[in-house]
């Protein structure tokens, strides 16, 4: 999915909501386990209920990856199930390089046909190429990150007087540009993001953090959004983990339904 493609569903459905898929097969509602694949199944009727309401979804891959096997087949059946007008995450974080790098992209971009990864840019270009040579595939760059541990590097303080990410920010956006790569931003570092939009002018950002994590919506979109909204704004345990019974889809919809009402006075 190209840029226009998807500036054109965010205003078609008035929203720019990204659904986490973080599928955890402890979490998910016990009737489920009688179907051949409980993932896929619950996947499946999450979707079913809120595709008209997102314009993202983001299968986080290590709950995929830890079930071995079965994790990798059910990622496989829930990306193909998808609807082709809805962009797609791969949130897997890789960060390598050589030919390493290179099959990370294969697998993701080939083999699961995402439209997108996340990826950890602190090896330098030589991790950020692989994923950048293949058209019409968009890399999502770790920017500001909202964990408690991110204090330890991103914001030191360097001699030219920025702080590591506005310096790994700036220069990796360099290698590529507004119609292949985004920028993951934490929702809880709302007040960076203004700083941000500045720097990145024409930039998608990945914004998680929303609901169980504490982000704030409205503060996001005021110090976030741009002539393109520019914003995928995520929320994964909030919506699909809203009800455990087996109306649990119907659950998630009504919190799907609320985030996008909000995003619609954007728009």
């Amino acid at each position: 999915m190209n840029k226009k493609e998807l500036i054109d569903q965010i205003r078609i459905k008035k929203s720019f909501l990204c659904i986490g898929l973080d599928t955890d097969i402890s979490k998910i509602p016990k009737f489920l386990l009688e179907f051949e694949d409980p993932v896929f199944e619950f996947n499946k009727r999450i979707i079913d209920s809120t595709k008209d309401l997102c314009v993202a979804y983001k299968p986080n891959i290590a709950f995929y990856e830890a079930m071995g096997a079965k994790g990798w087949e059910s990622l496989k059946k829930t990306v193909d199930y998808i609807p082709k007008d809805i962009f797609t995450i791969a949130d897997a974080k890789r960060g390598d390089i050589g030919n390493t790098s290179k099959k990370y992209a294969q697998t993701f971009f080939s083999t699961y046909n995402f439209d997108s990864i996340t990826v950890a840019p602190y090896m330098g270009i030589d991790s950020l190429m692989p994923f950048l040579n293949f058209k019409n595939k968009w890399t999502i760059v770790l920017g500001l990150t909202s964990n408690e541990g991110s204090n330890s590097f991103q914001n030191l303080a360097l001699k030219n007087g920025k702080k590591l990410y506005q310096e790994v920010i700036k220069v990796s956006s360099e290698w590529g540009n507004s119609e292949n790569m985004m920028y993951v931003v934490g929702a809880t570092k709302a007040n960076d993001l203004k700083q941000i939009r500045k720097t990145l002018p024409k930039h998608f950002f990945l914004i998680p953090g929303i609901g169980a994590q504490g982000g704030d919506l409205k503060e996001v979109i005021t110090n976030g959004i741009n002539q393109d909204i520019g914003l995928l704004i995520n929320s994964s345990r909030g919506i699909i983990y809203a009800g455990d019974q087996e109306n649990f889809d119907l659950k998630s919809r009504e919190e799907a339904l609320k985030i996008q009402q909000e995003m619609s006075k954007y728009l």
